[in-house]
């Protein structure tokens, strides 16, 4: 059965950008039971390529490569021009409202130091929390999540770099169990034509629902 035809952002015959939704696999990993989504995707795209990750509980816009010549250009380019856009849940209302984090993080790859850039914005306050706005332009492993730690906002409900005692609080009132982070949008540069694209993706459901309540019942759009 193929994904479900809402699902797929944007194609053509480099390209396929999809909706990840939370609680799926990018690729495969242990621990996990459900299929990944590059596997359910291959099925029908052969010639599928990784070209990056979001983790398992995030939810929003995904690149894969249909073609060599897409993700060698990518890879080569090592992303550049690439803007990620973000929201999530955080404990705690940041101050000041908007800033720029800029503290090096590990690499991928080995334990080195790399230079990680967030830019935040709050863009809605709660009592006990916050709606925040990101823009990544890196994307190094669990950046967001350990930049906002780092300045003592961590995300709601996250297992690594969380708040244990506020997400206890989080989760009686509320009964989730999974943190609130949301790839919304991305723009990059078409590997092989050099067309500037924007791709968005919608809140998913338990993200909308979680906002509605925090606003007291009010519906999020």
């Amino acid at each position: 059965m193929p994904i479900a035809p809402d699902r797929i952002l944007y194609e053509d015959q480099h390209l396929l950008v999809v909706h990840k939704r939370p609680g799926e696999l990018t690729v495969a990993a242990g621990g996990e039971g459900k299929m990944p989504l590059f596997d359910f995707l291959h099925k029908d795209h052969p010639g599928l390529r990784v070209v990056h990750r979001l983790d398992f509980g995030t939810s929003g816009v995904l690149v894969f490569a249909k073609t060599a010549a897409a993700v060698a250009a990518i890879r080569s380019s090592k992303f550049a021009g690439w803007k990620k856009e973000y929201v999530t849940l955080v404990h705690g209302v940041p101050s000041p409202s908007s800033g720029v984090i800029t503290k090096p993080l590990p690499a991928r790859t080995h334990e080195d130091l790399v230079p990680a850039r967030t830019e935040y914005r709050v863009t809605h306050a709660f009592p006990h929390c916050a709606l925040v706005s990101l823009t990544i332009d890196t994307g190094r492993k669990h950046q967001i999540r350990r930049h906002l730690a780092g300045i003592g906002h961590p995300l709601v409900l996250d297992p690594l770099y969380g708040d244990a005692r506020q997400d206890r609080k989080f989760k009686k009132r509320f009964s989730y169990r999974r943190l609130f982070l949301h790839a919304a949008s991305l723009t990059f540069p078409h590997p092989i034509t050099g067309e500037k694209l924007h791709v968005a993706a919608p809140l998913p459901p338990t993200f909308r629902e979680v906002m509605g309540k925090l606003r007291g019942g009010r519906a999020v759009p």
